[in-house]
């Protein structure tokens, strides 16, 4: 239970909740919703505006209470043994359910393969996730022993990931490292950008592989694994992700940002196997630097 003063109000109540506690307006009208917020004792609709001395308590413990059920999807399955299972996701699907997407998830798809009925977790085996509109490798863990394990070499950086990525712009360097920490956008809570505010450490290093007449073709390796990192620090270094829609500021196609999670190499934590995979990027990815070779 948090309880909040309002030192400054008149915005409507799920807006200036959202602000404050840092979290989603979207789950602030859910706790609303679920009569998990008070002001003065009372509850109030979401577009209650507070006042300079208002007080509110907040049950943020928001529940879930839902389903999420195995679903036939399509799993591009590259390695798989009894403990774990390395996925190429295609572009366009989301990792997880989340609030007003329970269903088509890479979830929905894992609990179908491994046989399972339907849960009330909404991360069941999922080690570290990749955004919707960004393809490439993830590890999926199968036993809660290889999920922890998995877990803690992530935390620990003994999981080397590579992304490749067409960027905006010609970079002049050959290599270099981004050292900028990241935190929500306060401007835009969809977004997270470079801030000293409420921010978490995030490195990114990147290798120039190929310079076009505007763009150029990047290797990034993650020391750190926060929302959108790297969309985030190429678009600080000026070098957003081509065709990004949240960070390029253009009228982006509905294939998403061009950013493939390239490879993946690590240790097996089960079996001590080194394990170490590549996987092309999807035909949109290769068609579009098809495009810009031709205009070299």
């Amino acid at each position: 239970m948090k309880e909040l003063i309002v030192e400054e109000g008149t915005e409507r109540l799920d807006k200036y909740l959202s602000n404050v506690l840092d979290i989603s307006r979207s789950k602030v009208q859910n706790l609303i919703k679920q009569d998990k917020v008070k002001v003065n004792g009372k509850t109030e609709k979401e577009s209650f505006k507070v006042s300079n001395g208002d007080r509110i308590e907040v049950d943020d413990d928001l529940d879930f209470s839902i389903d999420v059920e195995p679903e036939n999807l399509k799993l591009d399955i590259v390695y798989e043994d009894p403990y774990l299972m390395i996925v190429n996701k295609e572009s366009g699907m989301v990792v997880h359910p989340a609030p007003g997407n329970y269903n088509h998830t890479l979830v929905n798809a894992v609990l179908y393969h491994l046989g399972k009925g339907k849960t009330k977790n909404m991360r069941p085996g999922i080690v570290h996730r990749i955004d919707k509109d960004t393809s490439g490798l993830m590890v999926v863990a199968k036993t809660n022993d290889a999920l922890e394990k998995l877990s803690l070499m992530i935390k620990n950086k003994e999981i080397e990931r590579k992304y490749l990525a067409i960027v905006d712009g010609i970079i002049g360097p050959a290599s270099g490292t981004i050292d900028a920490p990241i935190g929500r956008d306060p401007k835009n809570r969809e977004k997270m950008c470079v801030t000293s505010e409420n921010s978490r450490n995030a490195i990114t290093h990147f290798k120039v592989l190929k310079r076009f007449k505007s763009n150029t073709l990047v290797l990034c390796k993650l020391d750190t694994g926060r929302t959108h990192q790297i969309r985030v620090h190429m678009a600080y270094i000026g070098h957003p992700i081509t065709n990004d829609p949240l960070y390029e500021n253009k009228n982006a196609s509905s294939f998403g940002q061009m950013l493939h999670s390239y490879s993946i190499d690590f240790v097996h934590p089960i079996t001590q196997k080194h394990l170490h995979f590549d996987v092309e990027p999807p035909k949109e990815f290769q068609e579009y630097l098809q495009k810009l070779e031709n205009n070299l």
